[in-house]
């Protein structure tokens, strides 16, 4: 156990070691090289040393093995960013095969997790995501493809899940089993249903139940972090021996630097002024323009974080639409010079949930795909086409 807080230890997936127990959650637009390099400097930041493991974006495998422009775009890592970490999704475990065989054999990623946690609808109604481990016999064949292929380059292969497909049908105590059978690294739970998607409350006692179900292999916590006290809330509560964090970083990448200082037992967080904001919102617009060679690009995608980071400030209104519509790095300077730098971290207003949360809903599915827990010959073709259907260049 850890000697200044008694909650965590490093978190260890196989030859690698996470000296602060947490987890950036892929996030679809969010965590490409840009945003994880500034979350690294922030996580590492006070001299700690405390590192923690950044995600990419998910993947899709078919994408990898056509190797499209844009894929192979979001797996590059920076030259110092380690360990690097690649999220796929599949729904098939040839498929699976061949595109953990182009990370490790060509050295392009040192740790690996397989998405079973998408509630997106388009790719539910196919089968894959969150309603994948429901069909066991399939869940348990593309994890094991995974890991036979990963195994050889010691790279471990880690598994995000759900609760399941809603509360009647629940599949993440017999998918912790699955995955800690066929040698997944750990387990990570979002501690939502499918059903749920981002509404209410993550459901925290379901991450002491697989902690207390998976025993051989590190379960990890994800929902509802939204500060360094609720991850260690979750770990004193459930027992898990890390936690994902996603929606809570969004626009406040110094939650790593907050992270690491909680889980080494250090009292200080990071509250910054609005200046201090506004240069790490300027220092994010430029790392995009970067990791996509044009500005356009680059001004294009910050405008989705703006309010994000402003979030609680008194910026005001005609501001924040203006930095909405920014095309270069030069309207986005002027902008910022017409914030007051000195504006103190306004505290609980810009404390708490951000990012998507919507309501309940009923989860779209193949046919019968309730039905039972196995595979119909007719719904093994429908699988196929999952992957097609969220797969890009």
């Amino acid at each position: 156990m850890s000697t200044t807080t008694g909650l965590a230890t490093p978190l260890r997936l196989g030859p690698l070691t996470i000296e602060s127990p947490v987890v950036l959650a892929p996030m679809a637009g969010i965590t490409n090289r840009a945003f994880r390099r500034l979350c690294r400097e922030y996580g590492s930041a006070g001299g700690s040393g405390a590192s923690s493991l950044y995600v990419s974006e998910m993947i899709t495998s078919r994408a990898l093995i056509e190797r499209g422009e844009l894929t192979m775009k979001l797996i590059e890592h920076d030259p110092g960013e380690s360990p690097r970490s690649t999220q796929l999704y599949t729904v098939d475990p040839v498929t699976a095969a061949a595109a953990v065989r182009i990370l490790v054999r060509e050295d392009r990623a040192d740790h690996i997790d397989l998405n079973f946690g998408c509630p997106v609808p388009k790719v539910t109604r196919k089968g894959g995501g969150g309603a994948l481990p429901w069909k066991r016999d399939l869940f348990r064949s593309i994890v094991a493809a995974a890991v036979r292929e990963a195994g050889p380059y010691d790279v471990p292969v880690t598994v995000k899940m759900r609760m399941g497909i809603d509360e009647g049908h629940e599949t993440y105590l017999d998918a912790g089993r699955i995955a800690e059978q066929a040698g997944a690294a750990a387990v990570a739970l979002h501690a939502r249903t499918v059903a749920q998607a981002y509404s209410g409350e993550a459901q925290w006692a379901a991450i002491g139940r697989l902690k207390e179900h998976v025993r051989t292999i590190p379960v990890l916590g994800n929902g509802d972090i939204w500060s360094a006290e609720d991850a260690l809330d979750m770990v004193a509560r459930t027992g898990c021996d890390g936690v994902v964090v996603g929606r809570g970083c969004l626009g406040r990448p110094w939650l790593f630097a907050d992270l690491a200082a909680g889980f080494a037992g250090r009292p200080e967080r990071v509250r910054p002024t609005l200046g201090e904001v506004s240069d790490t919102l300027r220092r994010h617009a430029a790392y995009l323009c970067d990791f996509y060679g044009d500005e356009a690009k680059g001004c294009r995608d910050i405008r989705k974080h703006i309010a994000w980071y402003l979030k609680g400030f008194p910026a005001g209104s005609q501001v924040r639409h203006r930095l909405a519509l920014v095309n270069t790095l030069a309207d986005l300077d002027e902008l910022i010079a017409e914030l007051d730098p000195a504006a103190p971290w306004p505290g609980a207003p810009a404390e708490g949930q951000r990012g998507r949360s919507g309501t309940p809903r009923r989860v779209a599915l193949p046919d019968g795909w309730l039905d039972t827990r196995e595979l119909t010959p007719a719904q093994a073709a429908l699988v196929a086409a999952a992957e097609e259907d969220v797969s890009g260049g």
